[in-house]
């Protein structure tokens, strides 16, 4: 082959190699855009179906998941360190007055690493519901902290901390009982269940302490970085 012939190969193989590319790429770009709402609706579903976890749906009446606010880290409250991602706080209201906050917070010394707990706090300052969403805690030992690995499903580990407040239980005894507090832990498996009674004090005492700041802030705002 003649070298201008190679050169017009070259060139006819490029201009066939773009067009193809342009193809894809358009294809793929009319896909997203195709299923993308589908993909955001179904997200929007799992995340939900997660919070009714902690809050069911009857006790609030606002777009939950519109009505949210950016905790920025470090946040000592929360178990968060300067490495982890923003996180979402989301405010529940019935008739536009405060009902509920929904937000996670890091049990940072759980036996396996980091425990990643979902909490509700109610507008009275009392916990609604608290789940355990991400840990790697012992299987069949430790792991009896996430109701979905209790093999007591009708009165799981996580359940005690329903309805509880500081009113119902002091600061100071927020701890389980081998620790001289107010909350059971299973025998063999007593660093989880610390872990996690620790981190949802703090989590409640954030709450209790921000809490007019974090139902007025405006919507999709950032309540600032924690301070010394």
């Amino acid at each position: 082959m003649t070298e201008p012939a190679a050169l017009n190969a070259s060139l006819r193989n490029a201009a066939i190699l773009t067009v193809f590319a342009v193809l894809f790429t358009t294809l793929m770009a009319v896909t997203y855009r195709a299923t993308r709402p589908v993909i955001e609706a179904s997200a929007e579903q799992e995340k939900l179906k997660l919070v009714n976890e902690v809050l069911p749906a009857e006790r609030y009446d606002n777009a939950l998941l519109a009505d949210w606010i950016v905790i920025a880290p470090p946040h000592a409250g929360l178990g968060l360190s300067a490495q982890d991602e923003p996180l979402r706080l989301f405010r529940a209201r019935t008739a536009g007055a405060p009902a509920a906050l929904v937000f996670e917070a890091v049990a940072p010394d759980g036996y396996g690493g980091r425990i990643r707990l979902l909490l509700a706090v109610g507008a009275d300052d009392r916990l609604l519901g608290v789940r355990v969403v991400g840990h790697k805690e012992t299987p069949g030992l430790g792991d009896y902290i996430d109701p979905k690995k209790d093999r007591n499903k009708a009165s799981p580990w996580i359940s005690q901390f329903d309805a509880k407040g500081f009113g119902e239980v002091a600061a100071a005894d927020w701890k389980v009982k081998k620790d001289g507090g107010r909350f059971d832990a299973r025998a063999g498996a007593t660093i989880s269940a610390r872990a996690v009674t620790h981190a949802v004090r703090r989590a409640l005492q954030f709450a209790v302490d921000q809490r007019d700041k974090l139902y007025s802030l405006p919507a999709q705002s950032a309540l600032q970085k924690e301070t010394p």
